[in-house]
């Protein structure tokens, strides 16, 4: 939830809010336990340990599932370095189309619609979720590793 939410649904003062995100930190911080206080850009969230992943699964009865395929993962990598980006930017880099992985990442909740680019057509601009944040174990965009474009050759060609 975000503060905002926090704040109205409790309803408490920032002060009040910023004490209880303390106290749980405390409560929460355990690297052994099964709840973790996870911070998700400007959201707070409660989420079990990724270390006890497969006994959730099989409490909830979860055979297989949540991987996503390596055009599923090029996609997102083009949207999370590049944000924010039309379909036509990510076919550009790809050179496939890309219509029914960026349908797929939508009904995922790991990208959304953040607005139309001033251009002729106004194409959709997409951006990742907080959901993306929290799969991927970072709390902001600015935490993704760096890149590097390798050439047929091998050679880097770019390095930001």
């Amino acid at each position: 939830m975000t503060r905002e939410k926090l704040m109205y649904a409790l309803p408490a003062s920032e002060s009040e809010l910023d004490e209880a995100i303390e106290l749980l930190k405390e409560k929460y911080s355990d690297p052994d336990g099964g709840i973790l206080l996870v911070f998700l850009s400007d959201c707070i969230q409660l989420c079990t340990n990724e270390k006890y992943k497969e006994e959730v699964k099989e409490a909830l009865g979860i055979k297989k599932g949540g991987n996503l395929s390596r055009s599923s993962l090029e996609v997102l990598a083009i949207i999370a370095y590049n944000q924010p980006v039309t379909k036509s930017y990510i076919e550009s880099v790809r050179g496939v189309d890309c219509t029914y992985t960026v349908t797929s990442l939508l009904e995922k909740d790991l990208i959304e619609n953040c607005g139309t680019l001033d251009a002729p057509g106004r194409p959709s601009l997409y951006k990742t979720t907080p959901d993306f944040l929290r799969i991927f174990g970072i709390s902001d965009i600015s935490e993704l590793p760096p890149y590097q474009l390798v050439g047929a050759d091998g050679q880097v060609v770019i390095k930001p």
